[in-house]
């Protein structure tokens, strides 16, 4: 007598959704009892699932990527009740054996039930061509392919035994998909998917200027192409700070103050002079350094319509006077609109100050081709331990960013020291 048995997910605990990693049988397989027919995976643990009934496999309930839980049925098995092994609950009484002959013959078993029509569509399920079929992982694999944002479902076929997914299989996805990514849109990063924000609330979209447009350009292409590491410093400025005073107490009412972004500009130039690796680009095929005999200096100047950076020329031949009347002017040209192509190109190494506002640090972005930036900001009053007592000083923190490629860490740390020492005591300005 045959007997058309369940077979279904058993007690695998309190776990209410198991994942079903792979379908290890289909209809018209012969199976055996206890053989494995499908690999089911939870956040721990990957586990075989075994057949409860040896038989032929009439239907299949599963297939990879659904999730099971205790009960759910897994596929009807046509099995010989002498043969199940254990009670199962009788579904039909498929065809009463009436001969030991038809006992013998395997047609009148297979016949009640037939497979489905097509089986040439399920037959890639146990060979190498499939497009349904999912390796299965490992618990720790899976982790590994969700910090990498992968979907291991995406892997077709495994390198390790029986196709089972590892490590190196998704590291080498990573790469595919990353060189593929660079061929289409010349990075491998991922664009951000669009979203509709309006079910949230009023929404407005107004049109970046040409200026952000191309600065974001710019920046998004220095952070993907560029080591960049920032150091963050601070400068006793208490002495520079008391003789600016003086100096502008000294002008008439009608003439231009001085800043202290002035003696920033030469401190920084007399660092550069010291140390040539700052005053340089790096070639193009990264093979040679380019360095440079003159020194200009790029002012980074918000404006209405975005970030512009117009470049002081020849600072190292300039006075402080001088250099604040050329920044005054470049500055308002800026806020215009009139700066020209020409006022904004030949820069060595920008200064970005946020002084005016506030902050006490952050990480400037190198604009390349140069290959350092300096941010400053708000210098505020702080107890210095002087050997004795803590006594008040006026301190500038400082934030270098540098091209990793051509500075090193220490270069980076020996000329913050020497830019440092010259904001603290001007005099080193003269020699």
């Amino acid at each position: 007598m045959t007997v058309l048995i369940e077979i279904k997910v058993p007690d695998v605990g309190n776990i209410a959704e198991i994942d079903v990693v792979e379908v290890l049988i289909q209809p018209g397989d012969v199976i055996a009892l206890e053989q494995t027919v499908a690999t089911l995976e939870t956040d721990k643990a990957s586990m075989d699932l075994p057949s409860s009934a040896a038989g032929t496999v009439q239907q299949v309930y599963i297939k990879p990527g659904d999730k099971v839980s205790e009960g759910s049925l897994i596929a009807t098995v046509l099995a010989n009740s002498e043969q199940a092994g254990i009670e199962e609950t009788v579904q039909q009484d498929i065809a009463p054996a009436t001969t030991p002959e038809a006992e013998k013959v395997p047609e009148p078993v297979s016949q009640p039930v037939k497979p489905p029509p097509e089986p040439t569509a399920i037959e890639p399920l146990h060979g190498p061509e499939s497009t349904t079929r999912i390796a299965h992982a490992s618990p720790a694999v899976r982790l590994f392919a969700r910090e990498l944002g992968v979907d291991v479902a995406n892997i077709k076929t495994g390198s390790g035994r029986k196709g089972r997914i590892l490590k190196d299989d998704v590291k080498n996805f990573v790469k595919k998909v990353m060189s593929e990514a660079i061929v289409a849109t010349g990075t491998g990063i991922p664009g951000i998917p669009a979203v509709d924000f309006s079910p949230f609330g009023e929404t407005e979209t107004r049109k970046l200027s040409k200026i952000k447009r191309l600065t974001g350009q710019n920046l998004t292409r220095v952070w993907l192409n560029l080591p960049l590491v920032t150091y963050h410093e601070e400068a006793d400025i208490t002495d520079l700070e008391a003789f600016r005073t003086a100096l502008n107490a000294e002008k008439a009412k009608d003439e231009l103050k001085i800043t202290g972004l002035m003696f920033i500009i030469k401190a920084l130039v007399a660092a550069m002079q010291q140390f040539p690796n700052f005053n340089a680009s790096l070639s193009a095929d990264g093979e040679s350094l380019i360095l440079k005999k003159y020194f200009n200096i790029g002012i980074a100047v918000d404006t209405p319509n975005g970030l512009v950076v117009p470049v002081l020329r020849n600072v190292n031949n300039k006075s402080i006077n001088e250099l604040a009347v050329e920044l005054a002017g470049k500055s308002e040209k800026a806020r215009l609109g009139k700066l020209l192509p020409a006022d904004m190109q030949g820069g060595c190494m920008t200064i970005s100050s946020l002084g005016g506002i506030g902050g006490t640090a952050f990480t400037p972005i190198v604009n390349a081709p140069e290959v350092a930036i300096l941010g400053v900001t708000r210098a505020k009053m702080q107890p210095v331990w002087n050997g004795k007592e803590f006594v008040p000083r006026l301190m500038l923190p400082l934030d270098l960013t540098y091209d990793h490629r051509v500075i090193d860490g220490a270069e980076g740390a020996r000329f913050m020291a020497t830019l440092k020492q010259n904001l603290s005591d001007i005099r080193r300005l003269l020699l």
